[in-house]
């Protein structure tokens, strides 16, 4: 039986049959990197073509303007990189560096993006026949839907990941937090404004949940300032795509880095510090995680204090 996700969506089938192609021809954790950005490049793609065509419809010339696409928070999608341009070269030898250009290209015009986008579609470990047929899995699937993109596309990545970390087992809590976990954390720490903190971000779960809490309960996201740090280099970039795929303004450093070893918000003193205990908290080190929370934070962190027996 298929398993259930938290990311209840109409095209998990489509998704994991991408995603499932490519096992047994690269590693698991290599497969993830190959999903991951293509689900973040058929989005960029889908909706500057929607509104590409709603401008071509006016014909005010503006289309080609990427002021007219920045302006809605869409993102300029230079020729080679739209899916339109991607498909037509799926079974191509050359697949691997057509997409690898389009993931420059975007970086290039998206500094936010740069060293984030994976370029790793060319390596000679990745079978381009197998890669052409996932393309062409991506190509029948619609990642953009008016109002609701952001979601489709956040709860879509959402699926991939839980599947990933489902499948690697005990090294998918590196990126992933159960939804039912964070859910719990973020209701009862109700972040409603100020500045958030996860010393241990993984692919960004606690954000993409506080966003979520805060649009349930009618508040404003912008009154909410993200705060994040993450030791693995893929992990990170994966939860970069994230926030820029939730519209979610995060602030992750300019690397990855371990929060014990080298904090790089040192300055910080956060509202809310929010993190999944069990992976951030080995054995014996109690002391220095409440000294962060001491230093760090102006209101106690009581979900933390509740799973660790901290006192305040």
């Amino acid at each position: 039986m298929e398993k259930k996700s938290n990311a209840n969506i109409g095209f998990e089938k489509e998704l994991w049959d991408a995603a499932d192609s490519l096992r047994g021809h690269i590693s698991a954790s290599e497969y993830r990197k190959v999903i991951v950005g293509l689900i973040f490049l058929k989005y960029v793609s889908d909706a500057f073509d929607e509104k590409y065509q709603q401008l071509l419809a006016e014909g005010d010339g503006f289309e080609n303007d990427p002021d007219a696409y920045s302006e809605e928070n869409i993102f300029f999608v230079p020729e080679i990189a739209r899916w339109q341009f991607i498909a037509s070269h799926a079974h191509s030898s050359e697949i691997g560096t057509v997409l690898d250009e389009a993931m420059r290209e975007i970086e290039e015009d998206n500094p936010s993006l740069e060293n984030v986008l994976p370029q790793i579609y060319a390596s000679p470990d990745l079978d381009k026949r197998v890669l052409g047929e996932v393309v062409d899995i991506f190509t029948n699937i619609q990642m953009y839907e008016g109002g609701n993109e952001k979601d489709l596309l956040g709860r879509a990545y959402e699926y991939c990941i839980e599947q990933f970390a489902a499948y690697e087992g005990k090294r998918g809590g590196e990126f992933y937090t159960p939804t039912s976990i964070v859910k719990t954390i973020v209701e009862i720490l109700k972040p409603y404004r100020g500045r958030v903190y996860d010393p241990a971000c993984g692919s960004g779960g606690m954000f993409v949940q506080s966003a979520k809490f805060i649009e349930n309960h009618s508040g404003n996201i912008n009154n909410l300032s993200v705060f994040g740090q993450e030791s693995n280099a893929d992990t990170w970039k994966m939860a970069k795509m994230n926030m820029v795929i939730r519209g979610i303004d995060a602030d992750f450093g300019e690397h990855q880095a371990n929060s014990f070893f080298n904090d790089l918000h040192p300055t910080l003193k956060a509202n809310y510090i929010m993190a999944n205990p069990p992976l951030i908290f080995p054995t014996g080190e109690q002391i220095n995680c409440k000294m962060i929370f001491d230093g760090n934070t102006e209101h106690h962190l009581i979900a933390m204090q509740t799973m660790l027996g901290f006192s305040t």
